[in-house]
């Protein structure tokens, strides 16, 4: 963490906590092109039992852009990296790490590297690779890869119109679409390009057995980002995974499906099995 102290922390990732000082930490991550503003449906409804934590990785909604390291953030172990210097610096024991599509596998690495720090994981719209291989159903070509990132790099206003509406789904709701392609146009293009590249070119399969931490999946029944191939993958992938499939379309249930997707979570921190 060099010389960034715990306020330059608190700004550098605009962190802002709510709930009880002395509930359990709930930290909610959100994926490429959002922010913190992604949960706003989600969290508030743990704020009466935990202390709610919600951040900006850096490049993303109000955190401080000028701490943008290249080279660090051109893996997802960069990110990993701030999430377990969050933990640090808020002296956050266990944790239950709530994170949204790329976020997921951040969560897992950030457990891998401090699981000292971490109760529960939960993992909304995950995937380890996004890529087909031999064996593995990711969901795109590498051509189809390629292409987005190309699309990204020349013109990413025009790849944010185009893109958002189609993760997002939900067609008959074009205002979230219209919410996602916003946050996307408020991200710096350069920042937004490496972290796709980071994203989209990822691999975490390995990473996925050597999980102890207890995790739920929440996967999207209707998802164009992390099929339900992918879902199952991380399911039979991780040594103590609940899996629940949300009948829900697009990859944001966070904005789409909030109150599935809340009950989901809860369901899972008391124990209870939710039903699939």
């Amino acid at each position: 963490m060099g010389t960034v102290g715990r306020m330059g922390v608190v700004a550098k990732h605009n962190i802002t906590v709510s709930g009880p000082a002395d509930g359990q930490p709930m930290l909610f991550a959100h994926g490429f092109g959002c922010d913190q503003n992604m949960w706003r449906f989600v969290a508030p409804h743990f704020e009466d039992r935990f202390r709610v934590i919600r951040f900006d990785y850096v490049g993303a909604g109000r955190s401080d852009s000028s701490l943008y390291d290249a080279q660090k953030y051109s893996s997802l172990a960069g990110y990993a990296e701030d999430v377990v210097d969050i933990c640090r610096e808020l002296d956050l024991h266990d944790v239950v790490f709530v994170g949204h599509s790329v976020s997921s596998m951040i969560g897992a690495l950030a457990s891998l590297n401090a699981p000292d720090r971490f109760d529960k994981l939960v993992m909304v719209g995950p995937s380890p690779r996004y890529i087909d291989d031999v064996g593995y159903t990711g969901g795109f070509s590498e051509a189809d890869i390629t292409e987005l990132l190309e699309s990204l790099d020349s013109n990413y206003l025009g790849w944010s119109s185009a893109i958002a509406p189609v993760i997002m789904g939900n067609p008959d709701r074009p205002q979230l679409g219209e919410e996602l392609t916003e946050s996307f146009c408020r991200t710096d293009p350069e920042l937004a390009a490496n972290f796709a590249r980071a994203t989209f070119l990822s691999d975490n399969r390995a990473d996925l057995p050597l999980v102890t931490t207890r995790t739920l999946i929440l996967q999207c029944s209707d998802d164009v980002i992390a099929p339900v191939a992918v879902g199952e993958y991380v399911r039979d992938a991780l040594p103590d995974a609940s899996y629940v499939v949300l009948e829900a379309t697009g990859h944001c249930p966070n904005l789409s499906a909030p109150e599935a997707t809340t009950a989901a979570i809860e369901a899972f921190l008391t124990g209870e099995r939710a039903a699939a």
